[in-house]
């Protein structure tokens, strides 16, 4: 098969290019480099195709899905607070970028997308843990955009006839999570503080949780996503289905790293939410997914590729 990976070089991105590349599968990588990195590849570069555009670009688009079975839709501006505090260009790339490649699978006969959807949508409803009947309620630029982007998809299901799949992934972490901004994602910042001696900070009491997903099960997901025949015109969480607090995750790292992981509190962020935490039956029922790796393994997993692969102090 042939498949088109948005984003394709970016956190999730380039883990789920290894692993198509592992099964022998054709890639077209769509990046413009702006949050991805061509070194994420590097592993493939000689077995994949790299386009180095943007989803905003219909023309380019419309190239890159020549051919191809499946679109993996990864691309995006990912930050609740950037989108905070730039929501027009969070909303350029992932509610226009996203019509884009639903415009260019469409006419070029793609089997299916796949799209990279949020917990986030959810917003802020207190019930745990989170089932796709409920109804959407974004707190953010970012949850909005999402949502927008999901609409879309199932339009497009029912108005062309072109499969759609909505993951909503919850808080994926790993390897290549990239922490040289103050938009990265939390754990990443927090294996980069811990690696360079220096203090995580929390944004609020550290009791708010997640849903922490290692970067491997999410590759999983995208996979059997494209070829579940249940699955089109769903949304589908993907989670573990347990959560953490912060202050438990950092107590998780002290004990993984033998460092000091003593918090900086500070203010909560605008935007973000206090509670996450999936129910992932149907994910179970309709993929056949089930997460292979666990919290504390995934924690292990990541700090042993930082340690490896950043320098210390160099993002400090």
């Amino acid at each position: 098969m042939r498949y088109l990976v948005t984003g394709g070089a970016g956190f999730i991105g380039s883990n789920t290019v290894d692993e198509l590349v592992r099964r022998g599968h054709d890639v077209v990588v769509l990046d413009d480099l702006s949050s991805g990195k061509a070194e994420n590849l590097i592993e493939v570069q000689d077995k994949v195709e790299l386009l180095r555009h943007s989803v905003t670009d219909l023309d380019r688009l419309r190239e890159a899905c020549r051919g191809v079975d499946y679109v993996l839709h990864l691309g995006a501006r990912t930050s609740v607070p950037r989108s905070v505090k730039d929501p027009l260009e969070t909303n350029r790339v992932n509610v226009d970028g996203t019509l884009n490649v639903l415009i260019a699978a469409r006419d070029a006969k793609v089997k299916r997308v796949v799209f990279a959807g949020s917990s986030s949508v959810y917003g802020e409803t207190p019930t745990l843990p989170k089932r796709e009947e409920m109804p959407a309620a974004p707190i953010s630029p970012y949850g909005l955009s999402k949502l927008a982007g999901e609409m879309y998809g199932q339009v497009f299901q029912r108005c062309y006839g072109l499969e759609f799949v909505s993951l909503r992934y919850f808080n994926v972490f790993g390897p290549r999570q990239d922490p040289g901004s103050p938009y990265s994602g939390v754990l990443s910042l927090f294996n980069a503080a811990l690696l360079n001696d220096t203090q995580p900070i929390v944004y609020g009491d550290g009791e708010q949780s997640r849903d922490f997903t290692y970067v491997g099960n999410a590759v999983e997901a995208n996979l059997l996503a494209c070829e579940s025949k249940r699955a089109a015109g769903l949304a589908i969480n993907i989670g573990t289905g347990s959560r953490y607090t912060l202050n438990q995750t950092l107590a998780l790292l002290e004990k993984i790293t033998g460092r000091p992981a003593k918090a900086k509190y500070g203010p909560p962020r605008e935007g973000d939410i206090h509670d996450s935490q999936a129910d992932i039956s149907r994910a179970k029922d309709v993929l056949g997914y089930n997460p292979r790796f666990g919290f504390e393994e995934g924690l292990k997993d990541t700090w042993e590729w930082f340690c490896a692969v950043e320098k210390p102090s160099s993002r400090s």
